[in-house]
């Protein structure tokens, strides 16, 4: 098509993934570590709590290092004013938890007959701590399990707590996430290039998966929407194979992970020569796109750069609000440790933005029944203003800046 899209050969692929990215970022250091907590326990003070109870998810790896999916099975961190953590555990994985803990901590274990939830009270009880901050991605059967030994008025919401300490991202962390964005940009790149006419969206994330391996992210593809034609008026895409035909459009939105830090970039563009109203509709979204950029700096509410992104929309008839055709859904969500995280940047969201917040920007416009157009880039903010982790699009038959 053009030295973009459809001009690798298989060889050509097999150098490209051979090539070399920068060096991997240092994972997080312990230092890094120990001011988490440290964070924490100033945020617990200003919202009047005595412990904050992390279950298993992205938070407990934020805080401790351990990767470690959430079941029936209790496996939590109890931090308290003062002392170590505690780690609450099964007796039987102990050695595994031990293999990834990054924090010095106590341990309370429990057989698989016993309450875990009496271990969190009777730690909370030693160190005299009355009140408790709940990880809010805690199940319900663990704030059911928690009032059995503690009064409904001392489990409190530990959201202000997490997100006030996950949202704004270190140097390391940004270091991370840039790399992931690296490896997921070029990934695009030799998606696009092996583009062919009668191709599958099947064949393509199967690409695009190896690709993300065997350029260095943690595994494969942490997600992966290919969606070809009409089938791109569909944010997420819908069941079923298509087959790639001269004149459509290409929707691939993937990302990848690195030491659990995830990418996330969509790309938008023709295979062969696209119709008019999908290049007015295209230039729209990245125009979009540049105005909510353009509006992020420190102390803006992130519904603002929402609304940045529907002023451009809205001025051409476009919506208005989450009326199609126009723009279905928020312009932008936080990434970090998960794809979708705070802070949000959706009308009614007051929070202020800050140096370190991390977003993704994808105003999508979605023609129904006929295409949609998302061109997604992540930013971080910086004391002025924002910087992109990825180069936006260029135009609809050049997805990539360079």
């Amino acid at each position: 098509m053009n030295e973009q899209i459809g001009q690798l050969s298989s060889a050509q692929v097999r150098e490209r993934l051979a090539m070399p990215l920068p060096a991997r970022p240092a994972a997080i250091a312990a230092a890094e570590y120990e001011a988490r907590l440290e964070r924490a326990r100033a945020l617990m003070r200003g919202c009047g709590a005595d412990a904050l109870l992390v279950t298993a998810g992205a938070s407990l790896r934020w805080f401790t290092g351990i990767a470690w999916g959430a079941s029936e099975r209790l496996v939590a961190m109890l931090l308290t004013l003062r002392g170590d953590p505690v780690l609450i555990c099964p007796a039987f994985e102990e050695g595994s938890l031990d293999a990834v803990l990054k924090i010095p901590a106590d341990k309370r274990l429990w057989e698989e007959h016993e309450d875990p939830h009496a271990l969190v009270a009777s730690a909370m009880a030693e160190r005299g701590a009355r009140t408790l901050a709940l990880d809010p991605e805690a199940a319900f059967r663990i704030h059911a399990g928690l009032r059995r030994h503690l009064d409904a008025s001392a489990i409190l919401d530990a959201q202000p707590v997490i997100d006030g300490c996950r949202m704004r991202k270190s140097p390391a962390e940004l270091a991370l996430m840039q790399h992931a964005c690296d490896i997921t940009l070029q990934v695009h790149r030799l998606a696009a290039g092996i583009a062919r006419e009668g191709i599958g969206t099947d064949e393509l994330a199967r690409f695009i998966d190896s690709a993300h391996r065997a350029l260095g992210a943690d595994g494969g593809s942490t997600f992966c929407i290919v969606q070809f034609g009409h089938a791109t008026a569909f944010p997420h895409g819908i069941p079923g194979v298509q087959h790639l035909r001269e004149g459509e459009l290409v929707l691939i939105d993937t990302g990848c992970s690195v030491e659990g830090y995830n990418s996330d970039v969509t790309r938008t563009w023709s295979y062969g020569r696209a119709g008019d109203e999908a290049i007015r509709i295209w230039n729209l979204e990245r125009a979009a796109q540049q105005a909510a950029f353009d509006a992020v700096r420190p102390g803006v509410a992130c519904e603002d750069v929402d609304r940045a992104a529907r002023d451009v929309l809205e001025a051409v008839g476009l919506g208005p609000g989450y009326r199609l055709p126009g723009l279905p859904h928020r312009t932008g969500h936080g990434c970090g440790l998960t794809i979708h995280e705070a802070p949000y940047l959706v009308r009614g969201n007051a929070l202020l933005l800050a140096q370190g917040m991390c977003c993704s920007d994808e105003p999508m416009i979605v023609v129904p029944e006929r295409f949609g157009v998302r061109l997604e880039d992540h930013f971080h903010v910086t004391d002025d203003g924002a910087q992109w982790f990825t180069p936006p699009s260029i135009a609809i038959d050049r997805p990539f800046a360079d």
